[in-house]
């Protein structure tokens, strides 16, 4: 069990590294209390909205399903529409988001966004920390930034002096500079090379309003049926550069 002094030093080490979302949660966040106060709600609507629910379109989907006639079955299959891709981010954090973070992982579970998960899943954690609290500490701020950025935004967001638009392109950036961190660590490249060329062919194939759940099924199933051959390949290139290395130090 984790002291105080390790849960404080996981917070301290999870803020810097959550601080680039600060900018685009806050604006999105803002927003969407922006967009909730148009429609006529007060600041404890997307509050309370921004807590519980925590998913970005959705609440926008629900905030507009609110002013709509009442259809839940057309609100609940557009839903798991637009949040279908959780599932492959759930199955992707079993290892991470497992029974060794205790009651934690509820918490980490139903707060997994797209942001936690690309945070959370490229994390490389000193190991003097410990890993569940870091998991915690980087989800509960991220959370605690949306949440902001949705009640300021239905305070004051009549007043602020300059506009959001085209702000949202701030998290496209940021997952495209996380992307390429990856590409330069990865030892093979096959993985990123079959997600950009499946993700290229169904946005060609279907377009971009549809193109989404189809990748993650392809991506999915494509990954998983060539997983010993990368495997494999992986194994390989740690061998022959472990080799080289002895081989240098050999010849030292």
């Amino acid at each position: 069990m984790a002291t105080k002094q390790q849960i404080w030093a996981a917070a301290k080490a999870a803020f810097p590294y959550s601080s680039p979302m600060i900018s685009g949660f806050l604006f999105l966040g803002i927003s969407y209390g922006v967009y909730m106060k148009a429609l006529g709600f007060d600041v404890w609507y997307p509050f309370f909205a921004a807590l519980l629910i925590y998913a970005g379109s959705v609440e926008f989907i629900i905030a507009a399903s609110l002013v709509s006639p009442f259809a839940p079955v057309a609100t609940l299959l557009v839903t798991l529409m637009v949040s279908g891709r959780q599932i492959f981010y759930g199955i992707s954090m079993l290892e991470k988001y497992g029974v060794q973070n205790g009651k934690k992982r509820w918490y980490l579970i139903s707060a997994l966004v797209d942001e936690s998960f690309s945070l959370n899943y490229m994390a490389k954690i000193p190991p003097h920390l410990d890993k569940g609290w870091y998991y915690f500490w980087v989800t509960l701020f991220l959370q605690i930034y949306w949440v902001s950025g949705a009640v300021i935004g239905n305070l004051f967001g009549n007043i602020l002096p300059f506009s959001l638009q085209g702000v949202e392109f701030a998290m496209t950036a940021l997952f495209i500079v996380i992307f390429a961190e990856n590409w330069m660590k990865e030892k093979s490249h096959e993985s990123s090379l079959i997600g950009l060329g499946v993700t290229l062919f169904f946005l060609v194939a279907v377009g971009k309003e549809n193109f989404l759940i189809p990748t993650l099924f392809a991506i999915w199933g494509i990954l998983t049926l060539r997983r010993p051959k990368l495997a494999g390949k992986l194994a390989r290139i740690e061998h022959n550069a472990q080799s080289e290395q002895q081989g240098v130090n050999h010849d030292a």
